[in-house]
């Protein structure tokens, strides 16, 4: 992980944005759908066409994500975050909207979609009770269980866990 436990997208947001994420991070799981609400945004779970798990929009100054209820919960959990950071890191660039595919590309550029993982990872993951729930299953020998425990617990894919940790 980042030296201060965040990445650069963390630190670029306002005191507000961070204070509002912030109070979240007390209990796994985040609570991800609260945390768009207070930021300002409608969710809705809705059938996406085939390979589309999230899209963005914004309408009369109004932002509507809306989630692929066909994906799991982590992939839903996760694809709910990614979409907060790009409301809160490329807000200018929504316009009509963002649609993101099932491995978060969309038209926007690469760079911008490393932008908006790396701010969900920060957002269900972060690094404090990341760490307190690999602490509790330290009796664990097997890292790959070690993982999947922590993973279920944040309600996040191992996947997305290990990149997190910097395991892949």
């Amino acid at each position: 992980m980042k030296s201060g436990n965040f990445s650069p997208e963390w630190a670029s947001l306002n005191n507000t944005e961070r204070s509002v994420i912030s109070k979240y991070h007390q209990t796994a799981p985040i609570q991800v759908g609260k945390i768009a609400k207070e930021l300002g945004a409608s969710v809705k779970s809705a059938t996406l066409k085939a390979g589309i798990s999230g899209e963005i929009k914004e309408t009369d100054g109004q932002i509507l994500i809306r989630i692929n209820r066909h994906d799991s919960k982590p992939r839903q959990r996760f694809t709910l975050a990614h979409e907060i950071g790009h409301m809160l890191l490329h807000r200018d660039r929504i316009g009509d909207g963002i649609v993101d595919d099932i491995l978060y590309r969309s038209s926007l550029s690469d760079t911008l979609e490393a932008q908006a993982n790396r701010l969900a990872a920060d957002i269900l993951m972060p690094y404090h009770l990341t760490m307190e729930k690999l602490h509790e299953y330290e009796d664990i020998v097997d890292e790959e269980r070690k993982y999947e425990s922590v993973a279920r617990d944040l309600e996040v894919s191992t996947t997305a866990l290990k990149i997190r940790l910097g395991k892949l």
